[in-house]
């Protein structure tokens, strides 16, 4: 039974499969994408993940971490700088696996593991708009029927207009004074 088992083997002893990982994280941050066995593939995209997450953290002891992952100080710069502004806004997800079919060989189901570029949109978010723009509409509504705003608040701001040429005296005063 596999229970509280989290990696694969893959088939290999665990320096192997540590060695493994960190020369495919190193070949997908370096090219972006990486061909591999579907079984690698799934392994890869933890440790991928987790390597961004560091690098979004950002601080001196994520940077020791994922060097002493990687071991490549010009991958773990890129990561560190290029790719953490890319994916700081996003939650996770940072890589996608797309089946490539069975390889010819040995017939073992092939998958590239890439890097994803594009941003991250919500379905809905023009619903969601349309919807938080009728709430704050009738807050304004109701608000004006209580009272707690008066209508001459926007009779007030063609007001303030005059007041800004008055602001534009005070530079002409400070070119007196030198």
């Amino acid at each position: 039974m596999r229970h509280r088992k989290v990696s694969r083997k893959l088939g290999r002893d665990t320096e192997h499969h540590k060695a493994i990982l960190r020369n495919m994280v190193t070949d997908l941050f370096k090219h972006g994408k990486v061909t591999t066995t579907l079984a690698k593939a799934k392994e890869l995209r933890r440790v991928a993940d987790k390597m961004i997450t560091l690098a979004k953290k950002g601080d001196l002891a994520s940077r020791r971490r994922a060097l002493a992952f990687i071991r490549d100080k010009n991958v773990v710069r890129k990561l560190f700088n290029q790719l953490r502004e890319k994916y700081l806004d996003r939650a996770g997800g940072y890589t996608r696996i797309i089946k490539v079919g069975p390889r010819r060989g040995d017939a073992s189901m092939m998958a590239v593991v890439e890097l994803v570029e594009e941003k991250l949109t919500t379905k809905g978010s023009k619903i969601k708009k349309e919807r938080l723009k009728k709430v704050l509409e009738f807050i304004e509504k109701k608000k004006r029927e209580y009272g707690l705003i008066k209508e001459s608040v926007t009779e007030e701001k063609p007001e303030e207009k005059p007041e800004e040429p008055s602001q534009s005296e005070v530079p002409s005063n400070e070119g007196k004074s030198e």
